[in-house]
């Protein structure tokens, strides 16, 4: 046989690849008297192809994990995929709207069904491409978020925490997004500063006592659309230029309404005029001051970012910046426009729609995060988890110690759909399934809630539940906790922090004894 005059590695490399694959060289030896070695690869989402990131971080597990498997330990290389809620929905209904298809109209069966075939034509190529590289995972224990197993998982973990007390419904602000029409995470929302303006508006006393205090209070605002559901004017209760008037009211411009002037320490009696508007279904820290002050929130925008019928009728079915022109405008023609200055301010916008965030009142399903964070600091500082470099260990204590409580609900068609049923009169029963659910709340006609997951609960619970839980495995006891978890220091907070909190809740182990957080330039670049 004639030797070749060049050397093709392509084809070397994948017949060598098949032939290890094929004698199972990749899979766990399970020798008990092995030590168990085991790496969780951080799943890739479905919306496209691999970038160098991934490149680079699986180079350096796969050099572990041959290491590890040459000296003989019983090793496991767990890959799969990630269904990437919000990300993998742009990416189809972006496909869509080059075909002037939407999803709406196709309705949620069917765009579904477009979706599933959209992760088939992804999660192979993501496959190829790694299988490429040489990467010595074990394919036959491949798994992707929203298999049937790990989606009874998904399942099971919800309904425990909700019977557990750790999730319930709320009313509460969120970050908006009003292109997706869907809550979105403050870890997806990125504020950066931009050139704005303050305006200075007046709101006219309800009564005039004709003791020269003047026609009103100026207040400084930078959205003044939003105006529209203002509930109060507050003021600093030291501020001596208008401690005097607390309690007394103002009408509210360009509505019909009168509004009381509060005392709250919130305030910053320099910024402005010291005076502030208070509008509770709009502003994070306005809310809070409502709820201080028992103000009921006016919702003025629909989900979609359009005036509502809360609103004067002349503003109805603006979009909220047409809005923002027109109040400026009439204020200005009533003569409460008192002086409009440059100001930079920092503006929230979605990273993937990059559109304005907006603050906005909705009901969503929230995870009570204080005590399982508490689990997870404990676990970091007794060294069962250890970050390599140790720098990252403060970021990761540093989000924990000031978490709130996770909005895990997402108003969008792909995903692990809520398992939580409405009557008809909009009683709640969450159950494992529809037939538990009747049982449950006697009732038989019920509609299943429909919002999906944030994609990172189910991500949260890749470490154990790719090893078979809620049962009791062979490999969930060989393998967990794993070795050493590979990973972007981006996603300390998105996935590790998660995977711990929930790892250790569910299974009393940590995902991981070590998290390695790479900080390279390759990685940032990568990821951008």
């Amino acid at each position: 046989m004639e030797l070749a005059k060049s050397f093709d590695p392509k084809d070397i490399e994948t017949r060598w690849y098949s032939a290890w694959e094929a004698a199972g060289h990749f899979s766990p030896s399970r020798h008990e008297s092995a030590d168990a070695y085991c790496i969780m690869l951080p799943p890739p989402n479905v919306t496209g192809t691999l970038h160098m990131g991934h490149a680079f971080q699986h180079t350096l597990m796969d050099a572990l994990i041959r290491y590890h498997r040459m000296l003989g330990d019983n090793t496991l290389w767990q890959p799969g995929t990630d269904h990437a809620g919000i990300a993998t929905q742009i990416v189809v209904e972006r496909q869509l709207d080059q075909e002037g298809k939407d999803r709406r109209q196709m309705g949620r069966e069917p765009f579904l069904e477009r979706v599933w075939q959209w992760k088939e034509e992804s999660g192979s190529t993501i496959t190829r491409q790694m299988r490429r590289m040489g990467t010595s995972c074990d394919w036959s224990r491949e798994h992707f978020t929203m298999d049937e197993t790990l989606s009874r998982a998904v399942t099971e973990v919800f309904v425990r925490l909700y019977r557990e007390g750790l999730i319930y419904r709320g009313k509460r602000l969120v970050n908006w997004d009003p292109v997706l029409q869907t809550a979105v995470s403050d870890l997806e929302v990125v504020s950066t500063e931009e050139q704005g303006a303050l305006w200075h508006i007046l709101y006219p006393f309800e009564q005039s006592e004709g003791n020269g205090e003047g026609k009103g209070l100026v207040v400084a605002t930078t959205r003044p659309e939003t105006m529209l559901g203002d509930m109060a004017v507050a003021v600093h209760p030291e501020d001596e230029r208008y401690r005097h008037l607390i309690g007394r009211h103002v009408r509210l411009p360009l509505s019909e309404r009168t509004i009381p002037i509060i005392a709250d320490n919130y305030v910053d009696p320099a910024f402005g005029t010291g005076c502030v508007k208070i509008t509770p279904a709009h502003d994070f820290n306005d809310y809070q001051v409502g709820q201080r002050h028992k103000l009921i929130p006016l919702n003025v925008f629909t989900l979609d970012g359009k005036i509502n019928d809360s609103a004067p009728a002349e503003f109805q079915g603006l979009d909220r910046f047409a809005a923002r022109k027109k109040v400026i405008a009439d204020l200005q023609a009533q003569g409460l426009l008192v002086e409009t200055r440059p100001h930079k301010l920092m503006v929230p916008r979605g990273d993937r729609t990059n559109t304005v965030i907006e603050p906005m009142l909705t009901d969503q399903w929230y995870l009570a995060m204080e005590g399982l964070a508490k689990q997870g600091l404990a676990a970091v500082e007794s060294g069962k988890v250890r970050f390599v470099p140790e720098n990252w260990t403060h970021v990761y204590n540093q989000w924990l110690e000031n978490i709130q409580d996770w909005c895990i609900s997402r108003q969008l068609w792909w995903g692990h759909r809520i398992p939580a049923w409405y009557d008809e009169d909009g009683n709640v029963t969450v159950a494992y399934d529809l037939e538990e659910a009747r049982k449950l709340s006697g009732k038989e006609n019920l509609r299943q809630d429909e919002d999906v997951l944030d994609t990172w609960f189910s991500s949260a619970l890749w470490p154990f539940s790719t090893l078979g839980w809620p049962e009791q495995t062979s490999e969930l006891k060989t393998f967990l906790p794993g070795s050493v978890l590979v990973t972007g220091f981006d996603i300390i907070f998105f996935w590790v922090a998660r995977m711990v909190m929930m790892s250790l809740h569910f299974t009393g182990e940590a995902p991981s004894g070590r998290c390695i957080s790479l900080a390279s330039s390759v990685m940032r670049k990568a990821r951008k």
